[in-house]
């Protein structure tokens, strides 16, 4: 999982550099970085937090032997947070732009229950 994330920094990375240097070639617009160009690249940083969120996930269940619940609820958030991002709403049935949004309304939910449950638990 490590040589993964590795290689998919290494990769945004590189994606960062040939975006930046496409703008010294003639024809472009003057921006750094256009808006299609933007949405490939948060797309990719996204995928990349949600790999390590995953690798934190599996590292401390291995060392507990116990789930996280508020860790795979934020991992569910970036995972969709990521879809949210990347759509295009002009091509996407409205049923599915709804159930996105009530899936998003869900999970912070769950993760505030969660969050509050844990607070206030007497230590």
């Amino acid at each position: 999982m490590i040589f993964v994330l590795i290689v998919a920094t290494a990769e945004l990375g590189i994606i960062i550099i040939q975006e930046l240097t496409n703008q010294f070639e003639p024809g472009t617009e003057g921006t750094l970085f256009n808006i299609n160009e933007l949405i490939k690249i948060f797309g990719f940083f996204l995928n990349i937090l949600i790999g390590l969120e995953l690798f934190e996930t599996v590292k401390l269940y291995l060392k507990e032997n116990v789930f996280h619940g508020e860790i795979i609820l934020l991992v569910g958030l970036i995972a969709i947070s990521r879809k949210v991002i990347i759509l295009d709403y002009t091509k996407e049935d409205p049923m599915t732009i709804i159930a996105i949004a009530l899936l998003i309304g869900t999970i912070s939910l769950g993760y505030y229950l969660l969050k509050k449950t844990t607070r206030d638990k007497p230590a």
